[in-house]
C-alpha cells in the first residue's frame, strides 16, 4: 500500500471527521432509516431514502477516511528545515506577470484547502515548487498558459 503523506494538523481534522462521522452521524441516519419506516410504504417514501442515500455517503467516507488515515504518513513541518521547498513548506511566491503576491503551504491531498491557502502536493504549482528555493523562478502550465512566478519565502512552521 502507497502512504498517503499529511500534516499533522490534517492528520488530527481526518480522525476527527472519521470519530464525527461513525460516533454521531452514522447513529442520527441509523435512527432516521428506522423513523421514516415507520412512515409506511418504502417504495414512496423519499425520507427513507433520502436517509439510505445519506447512510451510503457515509460509509463511503468512512472507509475512505479509514484508508486514508491507516496509510497516512504523518510529517510535522515544524521539524524541518532548510531554504528549499519540501512538503509541509509555507512557501511565497509572486506572480511575475502581476506583481500578486500569494502564500501556501503545500499538504496532502486529502487537507488542501485554497480558500486557506493549503495548496495540494499533486498540484501543478506544488509540483513545480519542490526543490526550489528562495530566489527561484518557476514556470507553471496552467490551462491559461504559462504561469512564470519567484519565490519569495520558504518557511515551516
Amino acid at each position: 500500500m502507497e502512504q498517503v503523506p499529511v500534516t499533522k494538523i490534517g492528520f488530527a481534522r481526518l480522525t476527527e471527521e472519521l470519530h464525527d462521522l461513525k460516533s454521531v452521524q452514522r447513529p442520527e441516519v441509523i435512527e432516521a432509516i428506522a423513523t421514516a419506516r415507520e412512515h409506511g410504504d418504502l417504495k414512496e417514501n423519499a425520507e427513507y431514502h433520502a436517509a439510505r442515500e445519506q447512510q451510503s455517503f457515509i460509509e463511503g467516507r468512512i472507509r475512505e477516511l479509514e484508508s486514508v488515515t491507516g496509510r497516512a504518513q504523518v510529517i510535522d513541518p515544524t521539524t524541518l528545515n532548510g531554504d528549499s521547498v519540501k512538503f509541509g513548506a509555507t512557501v511565497t511566491i509572486v506572480d511575475e506577470d502581476t506583481d500578486i503576491e500569494e502564500t501556501y503551504q503545500i499538504v496532502g491531498d486529502y487537507e488542501s484547502d485554497m480558500v486557506t491557502g493549503k495548496l495540494s502536493i499533486s498540484a501543478p504549482v506544488a509540483r513545480a515548487l519542490i526543490g526550489k528555493s528562495e530566489g527561484d523562478s518557476v514556470a507553471v502550465k496552467t490551462p491559461k498558459g504559462t504561469r512564470d512566478y519567484e519565490i519569495l519565502k520558504v518557511e515551516y512552521k
